[in-house]
């Protein structure tokens, strides 16, 4: 049997240590598929079932394993339809490889059917981009590829026309007339030394010995150094603020930990960015420059991984360039112990505060069920070291302020780009790669109606994936957004008939319940967690309970109340809601 191009593809791909190939098939990639079918051994092709969760599924996978997510389409429509995801990885820093199909290219350029400049349309999204026209240039592209995706911790884009695919592997049918050959490369990536400069270290150094009320500030950079982020905080008696992304970096229970910062965070994260005077940041590119503190209040030190990220946000003191836990490491042994917790008191008890104002939103009296309800059954129920994963909107409100990190729990979405729906596409790749944690999808009804034929690909793949669906029959934050924008809601709710989605999860030959009564969510949780399979809940919560930031501003207030005033519909209602959460928190 002829060995073809595609062979040597796959063939380097398992040299990188792929396992896992993410895609749809289609007439532009035959002989890609051909490929792994002759490899099905070393590496396994996922079949999904729309090119989008595809490419969700790559970024999860590398957001989870630390390595390379690889997502397949065929040209044109399927190579367009991957882009979200695509984005969602560059946003985030992820290295993925996409690797599309093309017409052959005796008709490049003629107009031919699904001819789609792929090259051209991932210009944007993609650090390495290339259309193979000779197979003489692989394996050395793939190399370079994935090499450039892990280095500059994004996309690259490898684009291969159906001739190319089914070439014999060792053609190289062409006239060199070049001083040249194709290189001969090696599945090898080694990363840069992480440890900053000695001379940035001890400036920084210098900086936070000087501080008096210090905070710190952990991203998803951070997430691999929770040991070293809590001995810094220790030693500097610094509270932490987590993004949302960087969560799963110290746990929530730790002394150190002030919850999140922005709309979606807590209060004392909120108070601490205005009160500190220095601030560590690390391992974050924390977009909401509202939510940091006043430029030239707050003397700045970041450890960033990127030069050309680092001092963006907020003018830095000391930038170092290096990896989160090699820097904190380095820099431990040259800071001097601060002896007065004064400051770290201050917001543990202000933590101990909002926690407890939180516990009393989690009530299970309420009806209709409140989502902060359904986030803390979901979260006592699971194991010490669930994974959840998270779409975009309320949810992940409800997610940041009711799903506790402890053990060696780990949390999910797509921070930067925030998309809706990749959370049922992400908790299908941590399951693959995953296989004995327990996964739980935690998404809306709008994020989930997008790519619900993904929860068949759970089922046909046998993943015991646990969806819970918050479901408030609504673009909930959209919903929210508008009213805090002074405009009464317009466009955002779905309306009769109401969704259920559990018939769905059943006609996958999956468990699926709906659940409208908060007497039933504890144990229709604990079960559907129990089950031996994939299964999914669709709760119907309070569609008018609003995912309020943790303090809230005058011109925020202002704005609601004049969306009440110009005629915001069901205004009785959300106000029926906040009076209850009011006096569920002042009678805790």
């Amino acid at each position: 049997m002829t060995r073809i191009a595609s062979e040597e593809l796959i063939e380097r791909l398992a040299a990188w240590g792929v396992d896992t190939v993410y895609g749809l098939p289609g007439d532009g990639i035959n002989g890609i598929m051909e490929g792994l079918r002759r490899h099905a051994d070393r590496v396994r092709f996922v079949l999904v079932h729309h090119e989008e969760a595809a490419a969700f599924m790559a970024a999860a996978h590398a957001k989870a394993t630390g390595r390379i997510g690889v997502c397949l389409a065929t040209s044109g429509p399927g190579g367009i339809h991957l882009l979200n995801g695509l984005y969602d990885a560059k946003l985030d820093h992820q290295p993925v490889l996409a690797i599309t199909g093309q017409q052959e290219t005796s008709v490049l350029g003629t107009g031919y059917q699904q001819e789609v400049n792929l090259e051209q349309l991932y210009a944007d999204v993609a650090e390495y981009n290339l259309t193979v026209t000779n197979p003489a240039q692989l394996p050395g592209v793939v190399d370079i590829a994935i090499r450039t995706a892990y280095a500059r911790r994004g996309v690259a884009h490898l684009c291969l026309p159906n001739d190319v695919q089914v070439a014999d592997a060792d053609a190289d049918p062409f006239q060199h007339v070049a001083p040249a050959r194709p290189p001969a490369t090696a599945p090898i990536y080694l990363p840069a030394p992480g440890r900053p400069r000695e001379e940035d270290l001890r400036a920084a150094a210098e900086v936070l010995d000087a501080g008096t009320r210090i905070a710190i500030l952990a991203g998803a950079g951070a997430l691999h150094a929770r040991e070293e982020v809590l001995a810094v905080a220790e030693k500097l008696g610094a509270p932490v603020i987590k993004t949302l992304p960087g969560k799963a970096v110290i746990p929530d229970d730790s002394p150190y930990a002030v919850g999140g910062i922005g709309l979606l965070g807590t209060r004392p994260g909120e108070e601490l960015v205005e009160d500190c005077d220095t601030l560590l940041m690390v391992g974050t590119n924390f977009p909401y420059t509202k939510h940091l503190p006043e430029p030239g209040k707050t003397r700045v030190v970041q450890i960033e991984a990127d030069p050309a990220r680092a001092g963006v946000r907020m003018p830095t003191q000391v930038p170092m360039i290096g990896d989160a836990r090699e820097a904190l490491a380095a820099l431990l042994p040259l800071l001097t112990r601060h002896e007065d917790r004064g400051h770290l008191a201050k917001y543990q008890k202000a933590m101990a505060g909002w926690r407890e104002d939180m516990a009393a939103l989690e009530s299970a009296g309420r009806h209709p069920i409140a989502p902060q309800y359904l986030m803390s059954v979901v979260d006592r129920a699971a194991a010490d070291d669930a994974i959840l994963t998270c779409d975009s909107g309320t949810i992940a409100t409800w997610a940041a302020r009711h799903w506790t990190i402890r053990g060696d729990r780990r949390f999910y979405l797509s921070g930067n780009l925030a998309s809706m729906a990749p959370g049922l596409p992400y908790a299908i790749a941590v399951q693959h790669a995953f296989p004995g944690r327990q996964v739980i999808a935690y998404i809306g009804d709008g994020g989930f109606a997008m790519l619900m034929a993904e929860f068949l690909t759970a089922a046909r793949h046998r993943l015991p994936v646990k969806v819970v669906i918050n479901n408030n029959d609504s673009l909930g934050q959209i919903l929210w957004e508008q009213m805090v924008l002074g405009y009464p809601e317009h466009g955002v709710r779905f309306g009769e008939p109401a969704s259920d989605f559990s018939g769905w999860a059943r006609s996958c030959g999956a468990y699926g319940r709906k659940i409208t009564d908060p007497g039933e969510v504890d144990a229709a949780v604990r079960e559907a967690l129990a089950y031996d399979g994939p299964a999914l809940l669709d709760v119907a919560v309070n569609p008018d309970e609003p995912p309020m930031p943790g303090k809230v501003s005058y011109e925020q207030a202002k704005k609601f109340a004049q969306a009440f005033l110009k005629g915001q519909p069901r205004k009785a209602s959300i106000a029926t809601t906040l009076f209850k959460d009011k006096l569920s928190q002042f009678g805790r």
